[in-house]
């Protein structure tokens, strides 16, 4: 349950629609619920605005599942189910009890879409630098639109072709907030923070050569911009990034 379900459920008891005992069983499993392997947060869309995320890696199909299912059986609440580092085989498992979930195969991320409301006042701007940036970058996407917000992208403008990025200025300059996702030498952030005054968050990818560390190269680029307006998550965290820009484009 988010902020606004909660309040028109009070409103519906206040109104006399809904008896308090009907209301309390709606509410009996808030904070948690404990299904023993997990501890299932219903109450996270309540205090941070959206719904717990399954993080896939290390679960079994079977696992990643009931906890979806357990998420999916609260019919007031309208939260989506996002399911991140996912693979077909947990795909699958949850396609089983939803059948509007979607795998997006080259992020490995499975969705269930209950609700299109956005709650974000802006646009957030999700900026690649290579195409093979992108499995990162689409998580990014996937994950800032299921948290209610507006999300344009724009991939393969990076610096080794940067007339790619000044042509879309405009776009640049609309954006609330801006994700911008690199690898190799991790320069794209600083470009594009030297042109907006908007928040943009870097995100560093293991794309690279040999002397690029698994993206520890780009991490650190990005760590030392020069642009002041540009702050870094993890390497290849386009979660935690639209995350953070979500948070952001509430406020």
């Amino acid at each position: 349950m988010n902020e606004s379900d909660v309040r028109k459920l009070l409103e519906t008891v206040s109104g006399g629609k809904l008896s308090p005992e009907a209301a309390l069983e709606r509410l009996k499993h808030l904070p948690f619920e404990d299904i023993g392997f997990a501890k299932v947060d219903h109450h996270r869309a309540l205090r941070q605005g959206y719904a717990e995320v399954i993080f896939g890696k290390g679960k079994t199909p079977a696992q990643v599942a009931e906890i979806a299912r357990t998420m999916l059986k609260h019919k007031a609440s309208r939260s989506n189910v996002l399911v991140t580092r996912a693979d077909a085989k947990m795909f699958a498992a949850v396609k089983r009890i939803s059948r509007g979930a979607k795998f997006h195969p080259l992020s490995g991320v499975i969705t269930v879409e209950r609700t299109r409301e956005i709650t974000g006042k802006g646009t957030i701007l999700v900026v690649s630098a290579g195409t093979s940036d992108i499995p990162v970058a689409e998580e990014a996407v996937l994950t800032a639109q299921l948290m209610g917000n507006r999300v344009e992208q724009l991939f393969d403008v990076g610096v080794a072709g940067i007339h790619r990025l000044l042509e879309h200025r405009e776009l640049l300059t609309k954006a609330r907030v801006i994700i911008c996702i690199a690898g190799m030498e991790g320069a794209l952030p600083s470009v594009v923070g030297g042109l907006v005054g908007v928040p943009v968050i870097a995100v560093p990818t293991s794309a690279g050569y040999g002397a690029s560390f698994g993206g520890v190269a780009a991490l650190l680029g990005m760590l030392n911009s020069c642009a002041s307006n540009v702050t870094v998550v993890n390497i290849d965290n386009g979660f935690g990034a639209a995350c953070v820009a979500s948070c952001i484009n509430r406020l």
